[in-house]
Protein backbone atom coordinates (compact mmCIF):
# COMPACT_ATOMS: atom_id res chain seq x y z
CA UNK A 1 0.00 0.00 0.00
CA UNK A 2 1.51 3.12 -1.17
CA UNK A 3 -1.32 5.36 -0.49
CA UNK A 4 -3.89 5.78 1.79
CA UNK A 5 -7.65 4.36 1.84
CA UNK A 6 -10.52 6.80 1.89
CA UNK A 7 -11.06 7.22 5.95
CA UNK A 8 -14.25 6.52 5.99
CA UNK A 9 -14.02 3.56 5.39
CA UNK A 10 -11.46 2.56 7.90
CA UNK A 11 -13.91 0.76 10.20
CA UNK A 12 -14.86 -1.61 7.19
CA UNK A 13 -11.40 -2.93 6.56
CA UNK A 14 -9.70 -6.13 8.24
CA UNK A 15 -7.34 -5.63 10.66
CA UNK A 16 -4.42 -6.36 8.29
CA UNK A 17 -5.10 -3.06 6.17
CA UNK A 18 -5.65 -1.02 9.30
CA UNK A 19 -1.97 -1.88 10.54
CA UNK A 20 -0.96 -1.25 7.76
CA UNK A 21 -2.41 2.48 7.74
CA UNK A 22 -1.52 3.04 11.03
CA UNK A 23 2.07 1.55 10.36
CA UNK A 24 2.07 4.25 7.29
CA UNK A 25 1.26 7.06 9.54
CA UNK A 26 3.31 6.14 12.71
CA UNK A 27 5.87 3.55 12.00
CA UNK A 28 5.27 -0.40 12.75
CA UNK A 29 4.33 -0.92 16.47
CA UNK A 30 2.49 -4.37 17.72
CA UNK A 31 1.56 -1.84 20.88
CA UNK A 32 -0.24 0.82 18.55
CA UNK A 33 -1.90 -1.76 17.10
CA UNK A 34 -3.27 -3.13 20.27
CA UNK A 35 -4.08 0.67 21.73
CA UNK A 36 -5.65 1.77 18.42
CA UNK A 37 -7.31 -0.78 16.33
CA UNK A 38 -10.38 -1.04 18.53
CA UNK A 39 -11.06 3.32 17.51
CA UNK A 40 -10.26 2.37 14.22
CA UNK A 41 -12.74 -0.52 14.21
CA UNK A 42 -15.69 1.50 16.02
CA UNK A 43 -15.15 4.94 14.47
CA UNK A 44 -15.97 6.52 11.10
CA UNK A 45 -13.37 9.48 10.84
CA UNK A 46 -14.47 12.34 8.98
CA UNK A 47 -10.76 12.90 7.74
CA UNK A 48 -6.86 11.43 9.03
CA UNK A 49 -6.25 14.72 10.66
CA UNK A 50 -9.30 13.76 13.17
CA UNK A 51 -8.17 9.96 13.29
CA UNK A 52 -4.28 11.30 14.12
CA UNK A 53 -5.93 13.50 17.01
CA UNK A 54 -7.92 10.76 18.43
CA UNK A 55 -4.66 8.45 18.61
CA UNK A 56 -2.81 11.59 20.23
CA UNK A 57 -5.25 11.62 23.06
CA UNK A 58 -4.86 7.79 23.49
CA UNK A 59 -0.82 8.62 23.77
CA UNK A 60 -1.23 11.33 25.43
CA UNK A 61 -3.81 9.51 27.94
CA UNK A 62 -0.77 6.66 28.28
CA UNK A 63 1.46 9.77 29.05
CA UNK A 64 -0.57 10.93 32.01
CA UNK A 65 -1.42 7.95 33.51
CA UNK A 66 -0.03 7.00 36.73
CA UNK A 67 -0.09 2.82 35.60
CA UNK A 68 3.74 2.00 35.25
CA UNK A 69 2.46 -0.40 32.46
CA UNK A 70 0.86 2.43 30.41
CA UNK A 71 3.84 4.58 30.52
CA UNK A 72 5.89 1.07 29.02
CA UNK A 73 3.63 0.74 26.33
CA UNK A 74 3.81 4.76 25.61
CA UNK A 75 7.78 4.09 25.84
CA UNK A 76 7.61 1.21 23.24
CA UNK A 77 5.51 2.97 20.67
CA UNK A 78 7.47 6.03 20.74
CA UNK A 79 10.52 3.99 19.96
CA UNK A 80 9.37 2.36 17.37
CA UNK A 81 10.60 5.40 15.21
CA UNK A 82 14.25 5.38 14.04
CA UNK A 83 17.37 7.19 15.43
CA UNK A 84 18.10 10.66 13.61
CA UNK A 85 20.89 9.69 11.31
CA UNK A 86 20.80 6.45 11.94
CA UNK A 87 21.96 4.82 8.23
CA UNK A 88 19.50 1.42 8.66
CA UNK A 89 15.93 2.76 8.64
CA UNK A 90 13.17 0.43 7.76
CA UNK A 91 10.77 2.83 6.89
CA UNK A 92 10.52 4.10 3.84
CA UNK A 93 8.73 7.13 5.02
CA UNK A 94 11.10 7.69 7.91
CA UNK A 95 14.19 6.99 5.14
CA UNK A 96 12.61 10.22 2.64
CA UNK A 97 11.94 12.13 5.50
CA UNK A 98 15.42 11.65 7.53
CA UNK A 99 17.08 12.34 3.48
CA UNK A 100 18.77 15.52 4.26
CA UNK A 101 19.96 14.26 7.78
CA UNK A 102 22.21 12.05 5.89
CA UNK A 103 24.43 14.69 4.11
CA UNK A 104 27.36 16.89 5.87
CA UNK A 105 30.18 15.72 7.58
CA UNK A 106 31.24 13.35 9.65
CA UNK A 107 32.03 15.56 12.24
CA UNK A 108 27.96 16.39 12.35
CA UNK A 109 27.35 12.69 11.95
CA UNK A 110 29.42 11.97 15.11
CA UNK A 111 27.60 14.77 17.01
CA UNK A 112 24.15 13.86 16.08
CA UNK A 113 25.07 9.68 17.04
CA UNK A 114 26.47 11.30 20.43
CA UNK A 115 23.34 13.64 20.89
CA UNK A 116 20.84 10.55 20.59
CA UNK A 117 22.80 8.54 23.15
CA UNK A 118 22.99 11.14 25.54
CA UNK A 119 19.16 11.74 24.68
CA UNK A 120 18.53 7.95 25.42
CA UNK A 121 20.96 8.10 28.80
CA UNK A 122 18.79 10.95 29.88
CA UNK A 123 15.32 9.60 29.32
CA UNK A 124 16.22 5.92 29.36
CA UNK A 125 13.25 4.19 27.15
CA UNK A 126 12.55 7.20 25.24
CA UNK A 127 13.57 8.05 21.58
CA UNK A 128 14.46 11.25 20.32
CA UNK A 129 11.17 12.40 18.05
CA UNK A 130 10.85 15.15 16.03
CA UNK A 131 8.95 16.29 13.08
CA UNK A 132 12.22 16.85 10.61
CA UNK A 133 10.48 18.81 7.98
CA UNK A 134 13.16 19.29 6.04
CA UNK A 135 14.96 21.29 9.04
CA UNK A 136 18.83 20.59 8.61
CA UNK A 137 20.59 18.85 10.71
CA UNK A 138 22.48 21.61 12.86
CA UNK A 139 18.76 23.29 13.48
CA UNK A 140 17.75 19.82 14.60
CA UNK A 141 20.84 18.93 16.98
CA UNK A 142 20.17 23.02 18.91
CA UNK A 143 16.34 20.92 19.40
CA UNK A 144 18.03 17.72 20.74
CA UNK A 145 20.56 19.67 22.87
CA UNK A 146 17.49 22.32 24.08
CA UNK A 147 15.28 18.99 24.98
CA UNK A 148 18.32 17.04 26.84
CA UNK A 149 18.83 20.30 29.30
CA UNK A 150 15.39 20.79 29.55
CA UNK A 151 15.66 17.32 31.76
CA UNK A 152 11.75 16.94 31.56
CA UNK A 153 10.65 13.49 30.72
CA UNK A 154 6.89 14.13 30.91
CA UNK A 155 7.55 17.41 28.49
CA UNK A 156 9.90 15.25 26.62
CA UNK A 157 6.84 12.45 26.63
CA UNK A 158 4.46 14.84 25.09
CA UNK A 159 6.51 16.54 22.48
CA UNK A 160 7.60 13.03 21.52
CA UNK A 161 3.73 12.52 20.83
CA UNK A 162 2.94 15.69 19.39
CA UNK A 163 6.28 14.67 16.99
CA UNK A 164 4.89 11.25 15.96
CA UNK A 165 1.23 12.96 15.27
CA UNK A 166 2.90 15.85 13.39
CA UNK A 167 4.80 13.45 11.38
CA UNK A 168 1.36 11.50 11.03
CA UNK A 169 -0.56 14.01 9.34
CA UNK A 170 2.49 15.47 7.26
CA UNK A 171 2.15 11.78 5.59
CA UNK A 172 -1.38 11.32 5.70
CA UNK A 173 -1.28 14.44 3.42
CA UNK A 174 1.05 12.72 1.10
CA UNK A 175 -0.44 9.60 1.14
CA UNK A 176 -3.83 10.13 0.59
CA UNK A 177 -5.20 8.92 -2.91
Amino acid sequence: MTSLPAVTSLSHLPDEELTTVLDLLFEPSPPLHALSLPVLRSTTFPSYDTLIVAVNAQLTALAQSDKPEDVDKLSEILCSHPRLGEKKVDSEQSRAEQAQLQKGGEEEKEMLAKLNQEYEQKFPRLRYVVFVNSRARPVIMDNMRARIDRGDIKAERQEAIQAMCDIAADRAAKLQS
